[in-house]
């Protein structure tokens, strides 16, 4: 009588339980990112900082400190900011500043764009 306990425990413990059938729903996608843009609202200079900002979900503030470091720390966030500014297209509800018709003439030779700045 003991060794036929002994069996069914051992047969319990080692069937193997049926899996759960699929689910027929489909899980939904991930969500679409934003553009990188330079931003329309969160500027300062040229908008890059929150641009950023919006794209990662990161406060402006922390990109703003961040430039701020690199610049003190070798001015290497010179010359990322305005690499930023140049090659990052203006987001559609931006008013123009004074510096963005130069700045657009450059990301256009730089870029070979021609006619791709957003009318707003």
């Amino acid at each position: 009588m003991v060794g036929r306990g002994r069996g069914e425990q051992a047969c319990r413990m080692t069937s193997a339980t049926p899996f759960p059938p699929p689910s027929t729903e489909q899980s939904p996608g991930p969500l679409p990112r934003p553009q990188l843009r330079r931003s329309g609202t969160e500027t300062m200079l040229g908008g890059v900082s929150g641009g950023l900002a919006e794209y990662t979900g990161i406060d402006v503030v922390l990109w703003r400190v961040g430039f701020v470091t690199l610049t003190l720390l070798g001015g290497s966030g010179i010359l990322v900011y305005l690499l930023l500014w140049v090659l990052m297209p203006p987001a559609a509800d931006r008013r123009p500043g004074p510096l963005d018709g130069p700045v657009e003439r450059l990301r256009d030779a730089l870029t070979g764009a021609r006619g791709t700045r957003p009318q707003g």
